[in-house]
């Protein structure tokens, strides 16, 4: 079952959750940072319905939880400098309104989705020689991927689009991955 599904607090509260990740999809489009604000924003709201949805200190363990294993996810990947600190930071969030098991489908849709993103990003910057390529060159040394000096920010891909992507879905569309 959806957690924003069946009753108006849930549908209302769906609608907050995804207009703030949408919100902060399109600005990490657009500057390429995601104000700590929003994701402040985001992980207190999803605390505070956790805790309306269910019994409170239920609730509140379920959403500390969530934040917990969201930042647990996508840490190693910030570590190894492939995402930006607001990346991690958005989805352990997120992770708030989602509870544990949520997290963890969100997490798989959005590396699925940053994948795709990725492989977009390299085919528009590189064009689709280079990217076959590099990632031909990836197939022996997956070091080659691993970023290297610093990128301009319109270079940077704007995961916090993935983690969105992830988040939403895992929200509206629970266990159609992970039965």
């Amino acid at each position: 079952m959806a957690p924003f599904a069946e009753t108006p607090l849930g549908i209302v509260a769906g609608i907050v959750y995804s207009g703030m990740l949408i919100a902060a999809a399109i600005g990490d489009l657009r500057t390429r940072r995601i104000p700590n604000r929003l994701v402040a924003l985001l992980a207190a709201s999803g605390l505070a319905y956790s805790a309306a949805a269910q019994p409170v200190f239920e609730g509140l363990l379920k959403g500390s939880a969530g934040l917990l294993v969201g930042l647990l996810c996508w840490l190693p990947f910030y570590a190894l400098g492939w995402l930006g600190a607001g990346d991690v930071k958005l989805f352990s969030a997120a992770g708030a309104w989602l509870g544990p098991v949520g997290v963890l489908e969100g997490s798989l849709v959005g590396a699925c989705a940053g994948a795709v993103l990725a492989l977009g990003w390299m085919i528009r910057s590189r064009g689709m020689r280079a990217t076959s390529e590099v990632l031909g060159m990836a197939a022996g040394t997956p070091s080659i991927l691993s970023p290297g000096e610093k990128r301009s920010q319109g270079s940077k891909l704007p995961y916090g689009i993935a983690i969105a992507f992830g988040a939403i879905w895992a929200a509206w569309l629970p266990r159609l991955l992970l039965a």
